[in-house]
């Protein structure tokens, strides 16, 4: 299942049943890299906009991915700062 594969209309949770929707770690990372490179210092709140949006459809695991992709993005932000001091 890939999630181009999924109608705007529906929630992860109709579609998926019992099934594990947890992106794995690497497709986050290429979520918050893709992100950055399009978006640059935009990037981790773009990401939380689209958790608090899928959050507010009612579509928990996708949801949750994007928190990820704003935690990875901000992390890396984080990072990048520390090394300018």
């Amino acid at each position: 299942m890939t999630w181009d594969s999924f109608s705007p209309d529906e929630t992860i949770d109709e579609r998926a049943g019992s099934e594990d929707i947890t992106p794995a770690p690497q497709d986050v990372e290429f979520m918050a890299l893709a992100l950055e490179g399009r978006h640059g210092v935009h990037a981790a709140e773009i990401a939380a906009f689209f958790s608090d949006y899928h959050s507010g459809k009612g579509d928990a695991g996708r949801s949750w991915a994007w928190a990820g992709v704003a935690e990875v993005v901000r992390k890396r932000q984080q990072f990048r700062t520390s090394l300018d001091l």
